[in-house]
């Protein structure tokens, strides 16, 4: 695929559009480990809100990457879980995105904070 076929390419703008919200690779990879019910998702999470959560939830659903398994059971139980799809994403992209990260996280951050110094020295 040629650059300008990558650029103009509408599954190229989908796929990066999983990455546009910051809570959902997060919950992916908290499903990672396997079916978790939504109260043991924020739990390992860890500083998301019960909204932020469904938001993300409802879009990994409508994007095939999760799936949800109501369980008959009084009183009911609602797990999640990763989809091949879903896997698949947290297997490639995500796992290779976690690995830069690690690598480069603190140089990014580094850069992050120096540039927020000069917008505050600047008074902007």
């Amino acid at each position: 695929m040629d650059r300008d076929e990558f650029v103009a390419d509408c599954r190229i703008r989908a796929a990066t559009d999983l990455f546009a919200h910051t809570w959902d690779p997060v919950v992916l990879a908290a499903l990672a480990q396997g079916p978790r019910r939504r109260r043991e998702l924020r739990t390992a999470i860890g500083g998301i809100s019960d909204k932020v959560l469904t938001q993300a939830l409802h879009r990994l659903l409508a994007n095939g990457l999760i799936g949800r398994h109501a369980h008959a059971e009084a009183p009911p139980r609602v797990e999640y879980a990763l989809t091949g799809l879903g896997q698949s994403l947290v297997d490639g992209p995500l796992k290779a995105l976690g690995h830069w990260a690690g690598e480069y996280g603190d140089e990014l951050l580094a850069a992050q904070e120096k540039a927020a110094r000069n917008v505050a020295d600047a008074g902007l």
